[in-house]
């Protein structure tokens, strides 16, 4: 990293160093004592992929605000962070977008003399006329720090839906926080597994559902909540609860189709150029076909994972729908040779442990579109809003039957197994009248390795069961997704884009178009077996029939299952079981590992989500922890 200027005025340190993305950190003592500038330093290093355009320091009395800058609003050093207000009582520290700001700027022009083109100073505005409410008036994802000069108060936001990520550390003495786990680690003294996190990463395949992170005592800001710092007191506060905003609405497929199309149009305002990230899925071919079609952006460019026609993961035959229209396609083909180059950095990027391989194709997408674009549009959130996936069949079935509406019921089921061919809904649907008692059972079976007395010791801590196993109705299970489930789709997303310093917008999670979806009644989301009915059927004049017509789901998906039979994984796996150090871990019984990978490698079973979940934490412990 070049060497930068520091400026030294009465007792205040800005910093300013022209570096390699957006990122925040931050150090607050509890104490009297100023902040080493060293350590915040060390803490921009880690995460100087997130910001290469810009680097700024602000050190006061006992804090210390560090921030690395991606530009896509205002290029000019105008847009410098840490920024002031004009007044000088407030600085911010921010990272993600206000995608409505020109708006708000208009509104508070008034009032407040801008000096800049960013959403950062319409920001820094908002909070010196609306206070903390002006959170309820920002359409975008953010993670952002507020230090007010004359309270001496730190006011810190994070998103609606968690889309931008805030992760914090605190004892008795300060408070660390960052964009990423991984500048924070180094400030703790002791680095330690949250084993009861690790207890449900292995037995229910889920992260990410409470503030806790894989590491003890670092946690991570839950999303539509704030923290505030003020006198050494720290306190946690719910500004936004999605449940209090759904009501019972009429919505046409219309007025689905305008409000999808102005989140997609605020999501392409941007000073760098903007691309979308294309699976083949409906959702992503959703935005790309409103992009070209509606918004007439002809030269639009698209990134894609492919495997080859025969592959069980490839979708180039959905993609290739759109040869005719669009002129700026771009392919990676992720290989079993690619991940095994890969799969020790792509952990690293990842900070905590991941549940498939699946997050690679997108580590990969996010490579192949570095260089060529600076922003993305990503098509996470539809899936949790419109039942993306088929289990959300067992449940709305369980809907049916409680509110004895058969006829309904027996016109979804028989379109079900007409289209699907398939009994997976109905062994949901029996799994959902089981007592939590049994579901948890069931839960606690899906991954045969684990060490008995690590489960026995652990899980009687989880609360999957009652956040996610037992909804009553299809739109409380939709609402469940959106608490406890979405986050670590969109943590992968944000680290993914990021580590590539790239930003990912999610034009599906604009909350006015959220809140009317999950205010929908069932029947415009599942509808005579299909997923997903009102917007598919929003933009079935635009999208390839054959995209309107798929019933499967595959995403940014992977044929992992081949990777981890190859020669390049084989050795690599044997020599890991038989190690002492992952013996030690306590987490799994290697010899029953042993059985199991090799019945994989002659093809008997599938366990590739296992092996996965054996080779991710086993690095993730040598990276992070040994």
């Amino acid at each position: 990293m070049a060497s930068g200027t520091n400026i030294l005025c009465n007792d205040i340190i800005i910093k300013r160093i022209r570096s390699l993305m957006c990122g925040i950190a931050g150090i607050i003592n509890f104490t009297n004592e100023p902040v080493e500038i060293n350590l915040l330093q060390g803490m921009m290093n880690k995460i100087v992929h997130r910001g290469p355009d810009d680097e700024g320091i602000y050190i006061d009395k006992n804090f210390g605000l560090g921030h690395v800058r991606l530009s896509i609003q205002d290029l000019s050093k105008a847009g410098h962070q840490p920024m002031f207000s004009n007044c000088k009582r407030y600085c911010i520290i921010f990272n993600g977008e206000i995608y409505n700001f020109l708006e708000l700027k208009k509104e508070l022009e008034g009032k407040y003399r801008f000096k800049t083109r960013t959403d950062t100073e319409v920001i820094l505005a908002a909070y010196q006329e609306w206070g903390e409410s002006c959170l309820n008036r920002f359409n975008g994802d953010w993670a952002f720090v507020i230090y007010d000069n004359e309270t001496n108060e730190f006011f810190c936001a994070r998103d609606r839906f968690g889309i931008k990520p805030f992760y914090y550390y605190k004892n008795d003495n300060q408070l660390v926080f960052a964009s990423e786990i991984k500048a924070i680690v180094p400030l703790l003294k002791e680095v330690a597994p949250n084993n009861s996190v690790i207890y449900e990463y292995l037995v229910y395949n889920r992260t990410d559902q409470t503030d806790k992170t894989f590491f003890k005592n670092i946690y991570k800001l839950k999303h539509g909540h704030y923290l505030k710092i003020n006198n050494n007191h720290v306190y946690i506060r719910e500004w936004y609860s999605l449940q209090d905003k759904l009501h019972p609405i009429k919505f046409s497929i219309e007025q689905y189709r305008e409000e999808l199309r102005n989140a997609i149009r605020l999501r392409l305002r941007s000073d760098v150029p903007v691309g979308v990230s294309l699976s083949g899925g409906l959702d992503s071919s959703a935005i790309a076909s409103i992009v070209f079609n509606d918004l007439n952006q002809k030269d639009i460019s698209t990134f894609s994972a492919v495997y080859g026609k025969n592959e069980w993961a490839d979708e180039s035959n959905f993609i290739d729908e759109y040869r005719d229209q669009l002129s700026n396609m771009h392919f990676t083909s992720p290989s079993g040779s690619t991940f095994f180059k890969d799969f020790e950095h792509f952990i690293y990027a990842q900070c905590e442990p991941v549940a498939s391989v699946g997050p690679y194709a997108q580590y990969k997408v996010m490579e192949l579109a570095k260089g060529k674009v600076v922003v993305t549009l990503d098509g996470q959130g539809a899936d949790e809003q419109l039942a993306g996936y088929h289990y959300f069949f067992g449940g709305y079935f369980k809907e049916l039957i409680r509110k004895f509406k058969f006829t309904r019921l027996t016109i979804e089921m028989w379109h079900y197994i007409l289209k699907h061919q398939s009994m997976y809904a109905f062994k949901y649907l029996a799994f959902y009248f089981l007592p939590l008692h049994f579901k948890n059972k069931i839960g606690n079976n899906i991954f045969g390795n684990i060490n008995p007395d690590f489960e026995n010791m652990w899980k009687k801590e989880s609360t999957i069961g009652n956040n996610l196993y037992d909804p009553l109705t299809l739109n409380e299970s939709l609402l469940q997704h959106f608490e406890y489930k979405l986050e670590h789709l969109l943590k992968w997303d944000d680290l993914n884009a990021m580590n590539f310093s790239i930003e990912s917008r999610v034009p599906f999670l604009d909350h006015h178009l959220v809140e009317k979806t999950l205010s929908l009644s069932p029947e415009f989301v599942i509808h005579k077996g299909f997923t997903k009915y009102i917007l598919r059927e929003s933009v079935k004049d635009i999208i390839p029939n054959k995209i309107y017509n798929r019933l499967d789901k595959k995403g940014f998906s992977t044929p992992s299952a081949k990777w981890f039979r190859s020669k390049y994984f084989k050795e690599f796996i044997f020599d890991m079981l038989a190690s002492r150090k992952f013996c030690d871990r306590g987490y799994v019984n290697p010899e029953l590992c042993k059985e199991k990978y090799l019945k994989h490698l002659d093809g008997k079973i599938d366990i590739t989500r296992d092996i996965w979940k054996w080779i991710n934490i086993d690095l993730w412990h040598r990276e992070f922890l040994d």
